[in-house]
């Protein structure tokens, strides 16, 4: 059995007292960080390997950045997802590890939309990056090796999986186009772990700071396990951690995970 976590930390160093007592208490085998908000030199690393940890960081000043951590050995593959020739955003990194081929990603969240009525450069490379990770999973899947996309998709993809639907109708978590990129990347042929294992059930694993969003349960389903065929096939169990939310100097997002083992 090989659990497998997702969390955007928001800052790791930030709020590396949380994510340590929580890698601590549930001990993944692998886990997805994104927002590490670090360049990879300033990583806390020292504190992950003293975890059993091996580390694959992928950094940026300030901004983004994404984490592979791993009780086995990592051979990285890719360190920026391919197809985009002068992106430097640290968003995508994926490897092989566990006996499984894993990726950590942070896609973008494309607010605004639209200035005087004209799309957002933010937006247009919100779905050039969905296109091009489409491409790339096309790709992966053609290999017939078990894979998971784990991480902060900034994507809503179904009524359930928000709050308030129609007060999100011009955010491009929710926007239309989003929402078609991401289902066209699910007919691909992978499969959503959450809700092959939860069905219907509203859960959320992200919550805004401001307006109370927390203590409302105000939130919404952004962060996702998506898997192959050859991983789903594996696919034991999935759950959303809602834990770490509520602790002091919280991340706005809480932890996804799930297990895979033969079945």
């Amino acid at each position: 059995m090989v659990k497998i976590a997702s969390w955007n930390v928001n800052s790791v160093r930030a709020r590396l007292p949380n994510v340590l007592a929580w890698t601590r208490d549930t001990a993944p085998d692998v886990l997805l960080l994104q927002e590490l908000k670090c360049e990879a030199d300033a990583f806390p690393a020292l504190e992950f390997e003293e975890l059993g940890y091996n580390l694959a960081v992928v950094g940026q000043k300030t901004y983004n950045g994404v984490a592979i951590l791993s009780k086995s050995a990592i051979e990285i593959d890719h360190r920026k997802l391919p197809g985009g020739d002068g992106d430097d955003q640290a968003r995508y990194v994926e490897g092989f590890t566990s006996g499984v081929r894993v990726a950590s990603i942070y896609l973008p969240n494309g607010n605004p939309i639209s200035d005087a009525g004209q799309r957002t450069d933010k937006f247009a490379y919100k779905l050039a990056w969905l296109e091009r990770l489409y491409r790339h999973v096309r790709d992966l899947l053609a290999t017939e090796d078990a894979f998971v996309l784990g991480g902060d998709f900034n994507v809503i993809p179904e009524p359930i999986d928000v709050h308030d639907p129609e007060g999100w109708d011009k955010d491009a978590l929710y926007h239309v186009d989003s929402r078609a990129a991401f289902r066209k990347l699910m007919f691909l042929g992978l499969t959503d772990a959450f809700r092959a294992r939860h069905g219907h059930a509203q859960r959320y694993t992200w919550w805004d700071y401001r307006s109370g969003a927390w203590a409302k349960d105000q939130g919404a389903r952004i962060d996702h396990l998506l898997l192959s065929p050859q991983a789903a096939d594996q696919l034991a169990a999935c759950d959303i951690d809602r834990r770490p939310r509520g602790l002091d100097k919280a991340s706005d997002h809480t932890p996804i995970w799930c297990e895979l083992g033969d079945r």
